[in-house]
């Protein structure tokens, strides 16, 4: 019995649960119990603690951008970001996906949240180099930052309160037009970073963080995803690797024709199964909720009965 228990299959679910507990209490604030066993956290827990163990910066909802000195060129060129997104945004790039191929930000786009990508996890997009050249410039001479974009949250748009699911990069937020209003501002675990013109703040996304713009002022900012700085070389390396090989696969286009990665093909397909589920839970609760738990057990009975082959 006692080597069964200690069977891989098990051995897996012990880590999977244990880091879901930690990533559930971090911090002040916490998903409903429910959302959480269902939230693609859950299922990057374990990457997301041994990141957290070996982080070489404050393990805290806000980071003091000291830590970061090479981002400060972002900073000191702001207008001539600003001028670049505002062009893309009167253009009409600045804008939601055309398409279901953009899984990370699917659910913003409900709320008017628009994008423009500048650069996902190595690749800059072929239209922001064509588009944004001296954005493009800036970013490509700060080896950090790893993924980018122009994020419009228009007036009266919110996110509600979420995490993200990627503990290896950390967020970057410039003020390029904003309404320099306390009542444009983002919450991270209940601490609460205001959008201002021209000024920039880093937070660890994968706290509980919502958003709300009540102005009637359009926001646009440059957001960044910024490696998160390790103390041992073999994890820098491990979560580049990752950043590389697997949060690259994410990528989506601006533009029709630009490569857009495995990880949002599947999603695309799966996007038409998610909505199959809306229509069955718009129908009866009880029957979508029913298959939804079912399905789960199925998996999990399947994990166990291989533990006892």
């Amino acid at each position: 019995m006692l080597k069964t228990l200690l069977a891989p299959q098990f051995i897996g679910l012990y880590v999977l649960a244990a880091s879901t507990v930690y990533v559930h209490f971090r911090g002040r604030e916490r998903l409903r119990l429910g959302r959480q066993l269902g939230d693609h956290s859950t299922y990057l827990a374990p990457y997301n603690v041994l990141m957290y163990a070996g982080s070489a910066v404050p393990n805290q909802p806000v980071i003091p951008l000291e830590q970061f000195p090479e981002l400060a060129k972002l900073h000191e060129n702001w207008q001539t970001i600003r001028d670049e997104a505002t062009r893309l945004f009167d253009e009409g790039f600045i804008r939601a996906a055309a398409k279901n191929n953009d899984w990370g930000f699917y659910s913003f786009f409900k709320s008017g949240w628009k994008r423009f990508y500048l650069k996902w996890y190595d690749d800059f997009l072929p239209s922001a180099r064509s588009l944004c050249p001296q954005t493009v410039e800036l970013l490509n001479s700060i080896p950090s930052v790893h993924g980018a974009m122009f994020a419009m949250l228009p007036p009266g748009g919110k996110l509600g309160a979420h995490r993200d699911p990627f503990a290896g990069s950390l967020r970057y937020h410039l003020g390029l037009v904003t309404p320099n209003s306390d009542k444009c501002r983002i919450l991270v675990d209940g601490v609460q970073c205001v959008w201002r013109d021209g000024e920039a703040f880093m937070f660890d996304e994968t706290f509980i963080h919502s958003a709300e713009n009540a102005t009637d002022v359009n926001r646009i900012i440059l957001f960044c995803d910024v490696e998160r700085p390790m103390k041992y070389g073999f994890m820098t390396a491990m979560n580049r690797w990752v950043s590389h090989h697997i949060v690259k696969a994410s990528a989506t286009q601006n533009v029709e024709g630009e490569h857009i990665g495995v990880l949002n093909k599947v999603f695309g397909k799966l996007y038409e199964v998610h909505l199959l589920g809306r229509r069955i839970k718009d129908w009866n609760r009880k029957v979508y909720y029913a298959l939804k738990y079912t399905l789960t057990l199925a998996v999990l009975g399947l994990i166990v009965v291989s533990a006892f082959r």
